[in-house]
C-alpha cells in the first residue's frame, strides 16, 4: 500500500495537518492519553501516508487517530465520519464482482478504491472497535473485509449500527447501494 511517489503540495499538506490536528483535539475520547506532536512528526516524515490521509479526507472519511499500537509503535487512523464516507459509496465489493456485472456497473469497487487510496478496508473486528468510540453508520452501511471462503461463494460482508447495536450482514459481492460504502484504516 505504498504511495511514496504521491506527494501533496505544501499548501495542501499544511491545510490537511491543521484539519487533522483540529479533529484530534476535538475528539480526545477517541485517543485518550495520546498527544498530537509525535503523531504530526510521524505523518510529516512519510509523504505517502500523508497523501493517503489526504485521500481519506477528500473522499469524506474524516480520518482520526483511534489508537497507538505499542507493539508496532504505529498510530492507527480510521475513517470517523458519522456515516459511510460519501465519496466511497455505490461500490460493489471487489474487481471480480465489478467485472461480473453485465450492465448498470458501479464506478468502482471498494477493494480497488481502498488500494488506490493506500488504505485497508476495515475487518469486522476493526469495525466493531470503531463503534466503541461513537455511533457510526446509523443511516448507511460499510463493506468490511470478507473472508476468502465467503467471497469464493459470491458473497461479501457489510456492517452498520441500528437499534443501538452493530450488525454484520451478507450480500452478493456485485451488489451496490447509494447508502453503502466502506471505511478504511491507515497505520502511520
Amino acid at each position: 500500500m505504498g504511495n511514496k511517489e504521491k506527494v501533496l503540495p505544501p499548501g495542501q499538506r499544511k491545510q490537511l495537518l491543521e484539519t487533522l490536528k483540529a479533529r484530534f483535539e476535538a475528539n480526545t475520547s477517541r485517543h485518550p492519553g495520546l498527544d498530537w506532536p509525535p503523531i504530526q512528526t510521524r505523518i510529516e516524515a512519510n509523504a505517502g501516508k500523508l497523501w493517503s490521509l489526504h485521500e481519506m479526507e477528500r473522499t469524506g472519511g474524516e480520518p482520526d487517530v483511534i489508537r497507538h499500537d505499542s507493539e508496532t509503535d504505529e498510530y492507527v487512523f480510521c475513517d470517523c465520519s458519522p456515516e459511510s464516507p460519501k465519496g466511497r459509496r455505490s461500490l460493489c465489493y471487489d474487481r471480480e464482482a465489478l467485472e461480473s456485472r453485465k450492465e448498470a456497473k458501479p464506478k468502482d469497487s471498494a477493494v480497488d478504491m481502498a488500494a488506490a487510496l493506500g488504505i485497508h478496508i476495515l475487518t469486522e473486528e476493526q469495525y466493531r472497535e470503531l463503534q466503541t468510540l461513537g455511533n457510526f453508520d446509523t443511516k448507511t452501511s460499510s463493506w468490511v473485509k470478507t473472508p476468502p471462503a465467503i467471497r469464493k461463494l459470491g458473497g461479501a460482508l457489510f456492517c452498520d449500527r441500528r437499534y443501538g447495536a452493530v450488525f454484520l450482514y451478507h450480500n452478493g459481492a456485485e451488489s451496490y447501494y447509494a447508502a453503502r460504502g466502506f471505511r478504511g484504516s491507515l497505520r502511520v
